[in-house]
């Protein structure tokens, strides 16, 4: 089987602006500590280049206080890119901020034009299907552009549905290899993995489901041991990095980076 969907040979992040502390929030749980941001952001970075990738790091954009989530901006596939249009109106010139990195990178780069929505934070790609969590940021119309889009490079995509108050789906999953996802209990229960190893985070830690497995190693936000110890169990290299601060704007592991390895 491939291991495409966790191995890879680079990375994009992009450094978090001053302005991060006007960003977007479901519940106002304070205000980020931009300082400790910046330093779970280097060990998040540090981590990634530990893995022998090459980590592209894009200068800060005040102008989008989001930007730091570079996730949503993009699908990033071994064939191309997919250059998404985020749900959130303000965020849509993170994506054409992003675009030119790609095209840079890629030989095909197709941008969903709308009017349908779609951020990168709903998309799971496994070894044998995309999954894409419809939400308050993706709608059915961006799910079929999407779809469209990576039909042309083979792959299926499967539309299913995000749990009521969950911004994205992938809030509440995460890859860990090429069988076998991190989930919580409320998203498992959907029916959505049937088919895969599912590991659940522990009650209470609802929060660990985001997490990104980058080559050798499981990058989870620190301050969930009981799921960490059922990754360990399991098998699992971890490397347990800060996330209080993204955590105050619902960001996670998986949204501080776009993971692939371009053919060109």
């Amino acid at each position: 089987m491939s291991d495409r969907s966790y191995r890879f040979t680079h990375a994009i992040t992009r450094a978090p602006a001053a302005s991060i502390t006007s960003g977007l929030r479901a519940v106002d749980t304070g205000t980020p500590d931009l300082a400790l941001m910046q330093q779970h952001h280097a060990d998040y970075v540090a981590t990634l280049r530990a893995t022998g990738a090459t980590v592209i790091e894009l200068p800060a954009l005040p102008a989008y206080p989001d930007s730091v989530f570079v996730e949503d901006t993009a699908l990033c596939l071994q064939e191309g890119a997919v250059v998404m249009r985020p749900g959130a109106p303000t965020r849509l010139g993170e994506a054409a901020e992003m675009a030119p990195t790609l095209r840079a990178l890629y030989a095909e780069v197709v941008t969903i034009d709308g009017p349908g929505t779609i951020e990168g934070g709903d998309i799971l790609t496994t070894e044998r299907e995309i999954l894409v969590g419809r939400s308050a940021r993706t709608d059915a119309a961006g799910i079929a552009e999407m779809t469209r889009a990576v039909a042309r490079w083979g792959y299926a995509v499967r539309e299913v549905f995000t749990p009521p108050g969950v911004l994205h789906f992938k809030t509440d999953c995460s890859l860990l290899d090429g069988e076998t996802i991190l989930a919580t209990k409320r998203l498992d229960a959907s029916g959505c993995f049937k088919g895969y190893r599912v590991i659940h985070t522990a009650e209470g830690e609802e929060a660990a489901a985001n997490a990104i497995r980058f080559n050798d190693v499981v990058l989870l936000p620190s301050g969930f041991p009981r799921t960490a110890e059922a990754l360990s169990r399991a098998g699992f290299t971890l490397r347990e990095i800060g996330n209080s601060e993204c955590a105050k704007l619902d960001g996670g592991m998986s949204c501080l980076s776009l993971r692939f390895s371009p053919t060109r």
